[in-house]
């Protein structure tokens, strides 16, 4: 699995203070650096106050960050399609008698705040008025709804009869967002009387029920971000409180329980709490939880783990899937956890998740998405397929009307994504963690505003390129992530190399007086490499940089009826057209069960890099637009097939003999495959 190297004891900040390779160059002093400052903090945004342990990292405030080039491309799409118009289909946004517009009305659980999560936020980054009054429609009755107790919206209880919390959870995060870019006072007011009442509840009544249990580090997040701007004493009982009735999660060898979204969204609360425990335990537990759920059901490409609705002993094989919800959280908790650690871990783990598997959950326009997405998946159909899968319905078809829960959570993933692209430092200066196309506004060194613009179409090219505008001359530091699996980076500033001797998984460091039209450049080599997956039969999956690779197999679309192929506990509104929004499945068209010939001491002499034009729409993630592709040898294995549940079958066995003819192959990037083979038997011959 990607990797960013040994896990890093952040408190110690070990591994790379390498003053090694300071050199003034072009005005510029350079060094390698294997986390952020600590022992400052910033004077511009909201970060840890004492007693809660500083953040490598800090959030910059929602529509700091402007996104452009193919993120931009990926939010339109969401804008215009499933997310941004989900009003207008699901039963569970209908306004009329919904629960969480008007007291005793329906639908009064996760569905609406889920999706308000996303759409609020890509209304605020686009500064859409229409999607604003959309949004605020359902913000203001959230707040007015306010009760004298401090509860708030619909009294969802649990099957125990106890209040239920989860739902809230994600409200709070939505208002945090909210409130950074309106500086809304109600909403500081709104949360502490709702903590406040939540200090009232009794523990056996308190999370007491199964999501909101395993989900309590939602709910911890928001009290230290509250904390950091009231300083009321009363939150941080309060967060321990939370934790102390959270599942634990500190487990060394077991999980609270294997549900795909609740691990990738509850694993971080341990390293959340370490912010005011300061107990290098529970931040090590956070890191052994990534892991735990890898080393058995995560050998496999896509930055995730098997876990089609859980993850089941048995169900191992790059044929199991992840939910599209799943795939959103882990990037939101990858965010979440760089600024915790300053790991460049996270980072990688995020651009993973995107490059390799979210975006293959949806049709190329995002107007319907899939439930499973599986790095092995042939099929996209409307059959049931359990027990091949966990659970039982038409998992795999990419529908509009379908899919509850990823249907209204999908939305938050993009925006959260943008939103961590560039992060502010505790000594005044940026951090550019994720590389995409985007305009970064912010104020550092001695107050002084700049606009930080990053041009590139990484992961698809080597090179980031930013541009400095600054009405002042300015001193502060910029940091550079090093991915885990670069070797050689290098930059430039105003075309003079900078002499740093790079070190993956680390950053670079530069200070100096930074002057209005100041150039960089940072260029990041990608080389070919293979990851073997020994517990799927020695399979073997290609990577280029951060990419992986899937057979191109030709995808044949079907429109089908939304309503007669919609998952069971799907609900959409009278008024919904599935003519506007149709379903659909995807047919190979091509043969896909093909093992992959490599020589893996020079892969140079398997593997041929292909390069294309970039997409004039700037979505390069199709069969037919994606701008790089891999020439490969392989031959077809005739025993391995569909099995008994309509799946892909299990990886044949190791080694694996076949004498069909050699035959030249074509590689994608695997978010650009719906249909996709990333986890290839190997053919050693």
């Amino acid at each position: 699995m990607k990797q960013s190297g040994i896990i890093v004891s952040i408190c110690l900040a070990i591994f790379v203070s390498l003053s090694s390779c300071i050199q003034e160059n072009a005005d510029v002093d350079a060094m390698v650096v294997s986390t952020p400052e600590l022992n400052k903090q910033n004077d511009f945004y909201l970060s840890n106050k004492a007693p809660l342990q500083p953040t490598h990292f800090i959030k910059l405030p929602l529509g700091s960050i402007q996104p452009k080039g193919w993120i931009l491309k990926l939010l339109e799409l969401q804008k215009d399609g499933l997310c941004g118009h989900l009003g207008e289909i699901s039963a569970w946004l209908d306004k009329e008698n919904n629960a969480w517009l008007s007291e005793g009305g329906d639908h009064g659980w996760e569905e609406v705040p889920y999706w308000l999560r996303g759409y609020s936020d890509m209304a605020f980054i686009f500064n859409d008025p229409e999607m604003k009054k959309e949004a605020m429609i359902w913000i203001d009755e959230i707040i007015n709804s306010q009760k004298e107790n401090g509860w708030f919206g619909p009294e969802a209880r649990s099957g125990n009869g106890n209040l239920d919390y989860w739902s809230n959870m994600i409200v709070l995060f939505t208002l945090q967002n909210y409130y950074e870019n309106t500086g809304d006072k109600r909403v500081i007011d709104f949360m502490t009387k709702y903590f406040q009442f939540e200090m009232t509840v009794p523990d056996e009544e308190f999370l007491s029920s199964y999501w909101e249990n395993s989900r309590g580090g939602d709910n911890l997040y928001s009290v230290y971000w509250l904390y950091n701007i009231t300083r009321d004493e009363f939150l941080l009982d309060l967060a321990k409180k939370i934790h102390e009735n959270t599942a634990d999660w500190t487990q060394k060898s077991n999980l609270p329980n294997w549900h795909n979204v609740n691990i990738a969204q509850c694993f971080r609360e341990p390293a959340t709490y370490f912010m005011q425990s300061a107990d290098s335990a529970h931040l090590k537990a956070t890191y052994n939880d990534h892991y735990l759920i890898r080393r058995t059901f995560g050998q496999v490409p896509g930055g995730m783990f098997g876990s089609d609705e859980n993850s089941r002993m048995g169900y191992i094989d790059p044929r199991q899937g992840t939910e599209t919800c799943g795939f959103a959280e882990q990037m939101t908790s990858d965010g979440i956890l760089m600024r915790i650690t300053g790991d460049p871990l996270w980072a990688d783990n995020c651009e993973d998740v995107l490059f390799n598997s979210f975006t293959a959950a949806f049709t190329p326009d995002m107007k319907s998405l899939r439930y499973i997405t599986c790095p092995n998946g042939v099929t996209a159909d409307a059959e049931n397929h359990s027990p091949g899968i966990d659970n039982r319905g038409p998992f795999l078809t990419m529908n509009p009307f379908s899919s509850r829960c990823c249907q209204h959570n999908h939305g938050h993933a993009l925006p959260y994504y943008v939103g961590n692209l560039v992060m502010a430092s505790n000594d005044n200066g940026l951090a550019a963690i994720l590389y995409n196309s985007c305009v970064t506004t912010a104020k550092v060194g001695n107050g002084a505003e700049v606009t930080l613009t990053q041009e590139t179409n990484y992961p698809f090219e080597e090179d980031i390129r930013f541009a400095l505008s600054t009405s002042e001359n300015v001193e502060f530091p910029l940091y550079l992530r090093i991915p885990g699996w670069c070797e050689g980076a290098s930059v430039k500033v105003n075309g003079k190399a900078v002499a740093v001797k790079s070190v993956a998984g680390s950053y670079i460091k530069l200070d100096k007086e930074w002057v209005d039209g100041d150039q960089l450049t940072l260029n990041l080599p990608m080389d070919l490499s293979t990851r073997t997956w020994a517990v799927n039969q020695n399979s073997v999956s290609v990577d280029y940089g951060p990419l992986t690779f899937s057979l191109k197999i030709d995808e044949q679309y079907n429109k089908i009826s939304s309503v007669e192929s919609a998952i069971g506990d799907s609900k959409w509104q009278e008024s919904a057209d599935p003519e506007k929004w149709p379903a659909y499945t995807i047919d190979p068209k091509s043969p896909w069960n093909y093992g992959l010939i490599l020589d893996k001491d020079n892969l140079e002499s398997s593997l041929t890099i292909i390069r294309k034009d970039w997409p004039t729409d700037n979505y390069p993630f199709t069969p037919e637009s994606t701008p790089i592709e891999i020439a490969a040898k392989g031959r077809q294995i005739p025993s391995w097939g569909i099995d008994q549940y309509g799946l892909v079958d299990v990886q044949p066995l190791y080694p694996v003999k076949t004498s069909e003819p050699v035959e030249e192959i074509k590689l994608i990037p695997m978010g650009a495959a719906r249909l996709r083979i990333s986890a290839f038997p190997f053919l050693n011959e």
